[in-house]
């Protein structure tokens, strides 16, 4: 399985599991990313923090630490 952090700029994946919990997975699940929704990677910073995406039509960045947390195909 891969990380969304592992995802390049252009490409849409599909959630396929949140992993961690606590605060940070309820931090994740309130950007609207649960399983089975689409991102779209769309930027990434040069040291990749942070990670811009599309979710649901908008658009949110993401920390490269929330980012590994994603599980997508």
């Amino acid at each position: 399985m891969k990380t969304l952090r592992e995802i390049p700029c252009g490409q849409t994946v599909k959630v396929q599991k949140l992993n961690g919990g606590g605060p940070v997975k309820r931090r994740i699940m309130d950007m609207g990313i649960t399983r089975g929704i689409e991102i779209f990677v769309r930027k990434v910073a040069p040291l990749g923090d942070p990670i811009e995406v599309t979710v649901r039509g908008y658009e949110l960045s993401l920390r490269k630490a929330d980012a590994e947390m994603i599980e997508v195909e």
